[in-house]
């Protein structure tokens, strides 16, 4: 399916009808959003190394769902994940363990989050976020979340483009840290960018997600209903840990 916006009616998602009938669904949503030369970059990301992502992308999980902790380190500011994480999903194109066959293009992504959402404690800069529109936006110099308990304590460096944050604790009442993701996908880079923030969100390296809302787990401390938003924001990543093991450096994941 190809789509200049998005398949989301007010009814129902067409995908998930699709899937219902037992039909393969390939979805490209929103690729009005991609401009010009992004959309070379978002051919390149569409190529499927299947070698590359089913084996990286089943030991990053293995790793995850055997680690105690984790580590984000985004050059001088380190955020600090202080319990185990939950059980890792995956988006890597690999279907046989699966009932449907398909999904939003393109893939590579490992996701999670903290067991305990209060345990993740320090500080992350942020070289890209996703704005009120659903666009990439690249502030001039990162911007730096201070997270205390889980939620968002201080920002540093904040342009007027980031008034997401504005927007989440005034319909929450605070500003939590959920999805911890880690992007595999080496077509998308802090270089190469498309418009689109749900695109860019395989970009190969970390992103978290900043609101309540985070569906596939769920937390005691969160209501469904009142979860309204998740915000995508990309750390600006040197190196990531899982308990003492490095497993990302230099823009590339290590896990073997």
């Amino acid at each position: 399916m190809i789509q200049s916006t998005s398949f989301r009616l007010e009814a129902y998602r067409i995908r998930i009808e699709l899937f219902n009938r037992s039909l393969k669904v390939i979805e490209h949503p929103h690729l009005s959003r991609m401009q010009n030369a992004e959309a070379a970059h978002y051919i390149e990301a569409l190529a499927y190394d299947s070698t590359y992502y089913r084996n990286v992308g089943h030991q990053l999980k293995a790793l995850i769902d055997q680690a105690s902790s984790a580590v984000i380190d985004s050059g001088g500011e380190r955020l600090v994940f202080g319990s185990p994480l939950e059980a890792a999903k995956l988006n890597i194109g690999d279907y046989r363990q699966m009932k449907n066959v398909g999904g939003q293009f393109p893939i590579g992504e490992v996701f999670t989050e903290s067991q305990d959402l209060e345990a993740v404690n320090g500080r992350v800069r942020i070289f890209i976020f996703g704005d009120t529109t659903f666009a990439v936006n690249k502030p001039q110099k990162p911007i730096t979340l201070e997270i205390t308990h889980g939620r968002v304590s201080a920002v540093f460096d904040s342009t007027p483009a980031f008034e997401v944050l504005a927007n989440i604790r005034a319909i929450e009442g605070q500003i939590w840290v959920r999805e911890l993701g880690f992007g595999m996908n080496r077509a998308l880079t802090k270089d190469k960018t498309v418009s689109d923030i749900g695109t860019f969100e395989r970009m190969c390296g970390v992103h978290l997600s900043l609101g309540a809302k985070h569906g596939l787990y769920n937390k005691p401390q969160i209501r469904r209903a009142t979860a309204r938003h998740h915000v995508d924001v990309f750390a600006a990543t040197e190196k990531v840990f899982l308990d003492d093991r490095l497993i990302f450096q230099n823009d590339t994941w290590q896990v073997f």
